[in-house]
């Protein structure tokens, strides 16, 4: 599937309304991320950013030459940067691993999938079978680096002894799962009326919590007690 400009020269201010010439990068990123959120890849167009943004067609030009290029660009500044945020973190951690695992759900929850920029997990999900490019970048700026942090938290858990020897491949896979679950649910159950399909974030994230660190059956008297499933952060 190919990409086609943003704009040609045609695609110059109309004298029917007035624009702002001056938006900045950062204005045009918010108004996209918005609308993509909103409509997903396929069915935004690029002059509603644009109208959004307060710019004409030719002004978002300047900065992104095709929408896939607009799509990468809001990527990279709403989720891309967080991971960085998160890599950091996580290597200055020095408390228990077990902690740590909740730092990482609860704040890539609170920075991410609880924002405007969750909603583009429910697009990948959606059309990435059909934007190949896409499904790449994404692929390779935001799940591989996002699994490998998760993967480092559980190495980190077993070679100090505090977790048993895992399948890090699966064991990662099984971290990540609630969150994508949650994520979906917020910006696609949660964003309607119904009742039924009410989920509470932090409730549910803890009580996923007590199920990996604890299991499922019974705990000894004598069994040693947890740390929080909402640490503070590293």
């Amino acid at each position: 599937m190919t990409d086609t400009p943003l704009a040609t020269p045609a695609d110059t201010d109309s004298p029917r309304r007035s624009r702002r010439k001056d938006a900045r990068p950062g204005e045009l990123l918010a108004a996209a991320l918005d609308l993509f959120v909103e409509r997903g890849f396929s069915a935004t167009r690029v002059e509603d950013v644009a109208a959004r943004a307060g710019v004409s067609k030719g002004t978002l030009f300047l900065y992104f030459p095709t929408k896939t290029e607009l799509f990468k660009a809001v990527v990279r500044d709403s989720i891309v940067g967080r991971l960085q945020e998160f890599a950091s973190e996580i290597a200055k951690h020095e408390g228990d691993t077990a902690q740590l695992v909740g730092f990482a759900m609860h704040a890539w929850w609170e920075r991410v999938g609880d924002t405007k920029a969750g909603g583009i997990t429910k697009l990948m999900m959606a059309e990435a079978s059909n934007f190949p490019e896409l499904a790449s970048f994404y692929l390779e700026e935001v799940i591989a680096p996002a699994t490998e942090l998760i993967r480092s938290i559980m190495r980190r858990g077993v070679q100090r002894g505090e977790f048993r020897h895992l399948d890090l491949e699966e064991s990662t896979q099984a971290i990540i799962a609630p969150l994508i679950h949650l994520t979906c649910w917020k910006h696609s159950f949660g964003n309607t009326p119904c009742s039924d399909a009410v989920l509470n974030p932090s409730a549910y994230l803890n009580t996923y919590l007590d199920v990996l660190l604890h299991g499922l059956v019974p705990r000894s008297a004598s069994a040693t007690s947890m740390p929080p499933t909402v640490p503070a952060a590293p």
